[in-house]
C-alpha cells in the first residue's frame, strides 16, 4: 500500500478508509487509461520514434516547421497539455474523497514544476503501480460489458413475463425458468467482477497511486525533452502564422483532403455533384485563388491520366495520412466506457508504437501552407478530370497537346466521337456550342444560368423549323449530328480558356462564391 507524501512521492503508510468507488469506476478507469497512454508515450523507445521518425516526416516538415528545436518544443507542450488534462481529472476525483488531504490537489500539482530531480526508484514504483491499476481497469472493462449483458437478460426476462401467447402454462413456465437461471448466473458473474475491478476499491486508495503517478510524469516529461520542455508556449518561427487547431479548422481541412483523395481514386467516374460539393467546401482563400490559378496553369506537355495521378500522389502520400490521423483524433476516446473496447490494450502494444500524437495531425499545421497544398491538388484534380473525359471520348482537354497543329488547336472542338459520346447530354453539348455567346449574369445561380441557356438555345435546337440551324441529316433516329455544323461557334482555348474550363467542369460560380 502506498500513501501520498507531499515531499517524497511513494512512501508506505495507512490509508484513511472512505467510500467504495462504485459506479464512478468507469470514469476512474477512463482516467487511468489516459495516464497509462501518456506514460507509455514517454518511454525511451517512443521518444526515439518521435525524434527519428515523426518529427523528420515529410508531413510534419511541410505543414508545421522544419526547425527541429521548434518541433520538440511543440511536442513537449503537447505532453504537458495531456498531463494537465489527466491531473485535472484526478483533482476532480480527489474532491469527492471523504479524507480532506485529497481535496484541492491542483495547488499541490502547481508546485511539482519546481521539483525536476529524476528518481530511479520513483520510476520503477510508478511503472509497477500503473501495471496494477491497469489490471483493475481490465476487470472493469469486462464488468462494463457484462453489466450491459445483464441488462439485456433482465429485459428479456421481464418481457417474457408480460408476454401473452397461445402456448400452454407448462411450456411458458419452462422458458421462464431458463431465462431466470440465465439471469441468476449473470448476476453472480457481475458480482464477482465487481470484487476484482475498481468498483469495490476505495477511492482514497486509488488516489494515492494516481497522485504519485502524476508526480512521476512531471519528472519524466522533463527528462524526455530536456531544454525543450519549457513553460513558454510553443510558437511558429515567425510568430504570426495561424494554426488549424487553434482556428478550429483541422477537421474541416482533413475532410477536404479526404474528398480529394476519394475523387482521385474514382477519377474514371466522378459525378459533377461530387466535385461541386468539394468546391463549395473549399476555404475562401483557395476559392479566390482558384480561378486565376486555373487560368495560368500550364504544363510542358499533355500528361496522361497515370502521370497526373503520379504528380498528385507526391502530395497525397504524406498529406492523406495526416488527414486520416486528424479524423481519428477527433473521434478518439473520451466518453466513459470507450476504453472498454480500446483502452485496455494499452500495455499490449509493441515497443515504439503509441497512441496518436497531436503533432501527427493537422492541429499544429500552418493554415497558409495547408491551403497552398489543397489549392495545388484541386488544380491537378481539375486537369485530371479533363483528361479522363478525353480518354472516355469526351471533350478534348483544354491543355495544349504537343501533337496538335496550330490550326487543330484553335479549330474544330468536337470530333465525331466526342459529338456522339454518351458522356454528354443534349443540353450539355448545346450549352458548350453556345458558350462563346453566353454571358454570365453576376449573382445568378448555376441552375438559373442553365435554364436561361436552354431558353436561348431553344431556337437553335435540331428540331427547330429554322433551316439555317438544322443539321445536315434530319433522320429521327439520329440523336446527334455526326458532323459539326459549320455555323456552330468554335471555342478558342487560348482566348476563352477560363470560360471553357468553367462550362466543362460546371464551376462557373466558384469565382463569385
Amino acid at each position: 500500500m502506498t500513501n501520498l507524501n507531499l515531499s517524497s512521492g511513494f512512501t508506505s503508510g495507512v490509508t484513511t478508509k472512505g467510500n467504495k468507488i462504485s459506479i464512478l469506476a468507469f470514469e476512474v478507469a477512463n482516467t487511468i487509461v489516459k495516464g497509462a497512454n501518456l506514460m507509455q508515450s514517454l518511454s525511451k523507445e517512443n521518444i526515439r520514434h518521435l525524434k527519428e521518425v515523426v518529427l523528420p516526416s515529410e508531413g510534419v516538415q511541410n505543414l508545421i516547421s522544419r526547425d527541429m528545436d521548434e518541433l520538440l518544443r511543440i511536442a513537449a507542450a503537447d505532453k504537458r497539455e495531456e498531463l494537465k488534462i489527466f491531473s485535472g481529472e484526478v483533482v476532480r476525483f480527489g474532491n469527492r474523497c471523504k479524507d480532506p488531504q485529497w481535496h484541492n490537489l491542483d495547488r499541490y500539482f502547481e508546485k511539482l514544476g519546481t521539483e525536476l530531480t529524476p528518481q530511479k526508484q520513483l520510476k520503477e514504483e510508478a511503472e509497477m503501480v500503473m501495471q496494477q491499476l491497469m489490471t483493475f481497469v481490465q476487470y472493469t472493462a469486462e464488468l462494463y460489458h457484462e453489466l450491459h449483458a445483464l441488462d439485456r437478460f433482465d429485459q428479456d426476462y421481464r418481457r417474457k413475463l408480460q408476454e401473452e401467447d397461445n402456448s400452454n402454462a407448462t411450456q411458458r413456465g419452462d422458458s421462464l425458468a431458463i431465462l431466470r437461471a440465465e439471469l441468476k448466473s449473470q448476476k453472480k458473474h457481475v458480482r464477482n467482477l465487481k470484487k476484482k475491478s475498481l468498483w469495490s476499491k476505495i477511492l482514497e486508495e486509488v488516489m494515492e497511486k494516481l497522485v504519485d503517478i502524476i508526480h512521476f510524469l512531471y519528472l519524466e516529461i522533463h527528462q524526455a525533452f530536456g531544454s525543450s520542455d519549457t513553460d513558454k508556449p510553443a510558437k511558429d518561427s515567425q510568430g504570426n502564422h495561424k494554426k488549424l487547431g487553434s482556428a478550429g479548422l483541422a477537421l474541416h481541412y482533413a475532410n477536404i483532403i479526404t474528398q480529394i483523395d476519394t475523387l482521385v481514386s474514382r477519377s474514371s467516374s466522378v459525378p459533377p455533384n461530387t466535385r461541386d460539393a468539394l468546391y463549395q467546401g473549399l476555404p475562401p482563400n483557395v476559392k479566390s485563388a482558384l480561378r486565376s490559378r486555373l487560368q495560368s496553369f500550364q504544363v510542358k506537355e499533355e500528361l496522361t491520366v497515370p502521370q497526373i495521378k503520379a504528380e498528385m500522389e507526391k502530395i497525397l502520400q504524406w498529406l492523406v495520412p495526416i488527414a486520416a490521423n486528424t479524423t481519428k483524433a477527433h473521434h478518439g476516446f473520451g466518453w466513459v466506457g470507450e476504453w472498454a473496447n480500446t483502452g485496455s490494450e494499452v500495455n499490449r502494444k509493441p515497443a515504439g508504437q503509441t497512441d496518436l500524437l497531436r503533432i501527427e495531425t493537422l492541429h499544429h499545421a500552418d493554415k497558409d501552407k495547408t491551403e497552398a497544398y489543397i489549392l495545388e491538388l484541386v488544380i491537378w484534380l481539375h486537369h485530371l478530370v479533363s483528361q479522363v473525359r478525353v480518354g472516355n471520348g469526351g471533350i478534348r482537354s483544354p491543355v495544349k497537346s504537343p501533337i496538335c497543329s496550330p490550326t487543330q488547336k484553335t479549330g474544330q472542338l468536337f470530333t465525331q466521337k466526342a459529338c456522339s459520346s454518351p458522356m454528354l447530354t443534349v443540353e450539355d453539348q448545346q450549352m458548350l456550342r453556345d458558350v462563346s455567346k453566353r454571358k454570365l449574369t453576376p449573382g445568378i445561380s448555376k441552375s438559373q444560368e442553365f435554364d436561361s441557356a436552354k431558353t436561348r438555345l431553344s431556337k437553335h435546337h435540331r428540331l427547330s423549323k429554322s433551316s439555317s440551324h438544322s443539321p445536315i441529316s434530319e433522320s429521327k433516329n439520329d440523336i446527334f449530328s455526326t458532323r459539326r455544323v459549320p455555323s456552330v461557334p468554335v471555342i478558342d482555348f487560348d482566348i476563352d480558356r477560363m470560360k471553357a474550363l468553367d462550362v466543362i467542369d460546371r464551376v462557373d460560380t466558384i469565382g463569385s462564391s
